[in-house]
């Protein structure tokens, strides 16, 4: 029965330690084409979009300025 447990306990650390689901080329680019048009982009500033959201990185966000009080 100890055994067993051990077994369990291996086999749910394991699976704690991989990736939920991997994404496909298709889906990404589903996803970047999903973005690109919510945002309603076209011509040039599609493409960059595109390029960038299809590019295997993660980057963080433009900083923004921050806002100044009135």
């Amino acid at each position: 029965m100890l055994r067993y447990a051990c077994v369990l306990g291996v086999l749910a650390t394991s699976l704690a330690n991989t990736p939920v689901f991997a994404i496909t080329k298709q889906q990404k680019l589903e996803t970047c084409t999903f973005g690109a048009d919510d945002q309603k982009l076209t011509g040039q500033a599609r493409k960059t979009f595109m390029t960038r959201c299809m590019a295997n990185e993660d980057r963080p966000a433009a900083p923004t300025a921050p806002q100044q009080p009135k």
